[in-house]
């Protein structure tokens, strides 16, 4: 084993000679192999400079464009986009409140008075957060227009990380398959909406759908589990205020 020893030590015996002699000679190896390893690296830098004078060029270029992209032509996009559209918002909201309904979501969705529909906003600003919305607002107009591919189509396109719009989309997707009589499509997205779903009243509301499709289907067991959560977690929503009644048709269900 190695001993400490003071500088300037001299050895004394032939052994502590020899062993001086092998502790020298294994320090300097192991600098000659460091500096044969720093020498290959700087060899292989040397070499190819050119190639990684390229990586570094294309990956600086890529990150400016990126942020040239954005605030020299998304950004702007963005802005036009949300101009464009205030025409089509206009009628959809309209049609909302006031009594000739179709005629204003048709125009949400066409366009009016020199104007954009939803429609040339979602073909015309594609990748943009106006044509995502966009695409929202076509799928509840064709929902209330009865033209329930279209709503599946228009609304399946949209995405949002807003709880209640993600919801409402996805549960609106739901109705339209209820009213295609595809009633297993309207349960599974009865059932995302409602597991999306954090604010009580569309929480229990998509829940209540699911248990009364689910009962439709026969599936009596999920339906009075669904309908007995409800009871449960949400006995202040005011849309299923009958439960208890569903609850009693899902029990004699299974009695049967």
């Amino acid at each position: 084993m190695a001993t400490y020893k003071k500088r300037g030590y001299k050895p004394k015996t032939k052994a502590e000679k020899l062993e001086l002699v092998e502790e020298t000679s294994t320090t300097a190896e192991v600098f000659n192999t460091l500096d044969e390893g720093a020498s290959k690296a700087e060899q292989w830098v040397v070499k190819n400079q050119n190639y990684i004078f390229i990586v570094i060029t294309i990956a600086v270029i890529g990150v400016l464009g990126y942020l040239g992209y954005n605030k020299y032509i998304q950004e702007p996009k963005e802005r036009t986009a949300m101009n464009d559209m205030f025409q089509a918002q206009h009628y959809f909201d309209s049609a909302v409140t006031e009594s000739a309904k179709d005629s204003l979501y048709a125009l949400s969705l066409e366009g009016g008075e020199g104007k954009f529909g939803m429609l040339d906003i979602i073909n015309q600003y594609g990748g943009t957060k106006a044509g995502n919305l966009a695409n929202y607002y076509a799928g509840i107009a064709y929902l209330n227009l009865k033209d329930y591919q279209n709503a599946i189509k228009y609304l399946s396109d949209f995405s949002s990380n807003d709880e209640v719009l993600s919801s409402v989309s996805k549960g609106s997707i739901g109705d339209a398959f209820a009213q295609l009589d595809q009633l297993d499509e309207a349960l599974e997205y009865y059932e995302k909406a409602a597991k999306i779903s954090k604010n009580e009243y569309t929480a229990a509301m998509y829940l209540y759908k699911s248990g009364t499709t689910a009962l439709e289907l026969g599936q009596h067991k999920k339906a009075l589990d669904i309908f007995t959560r409800i009871k449960n977690e949400f006995p202040e929503a005011k849309g299923p205020a009958n439960i208890d009644t569903f609850i009693g048709k899902a029990e004699a269900s299974l009695k049967n």
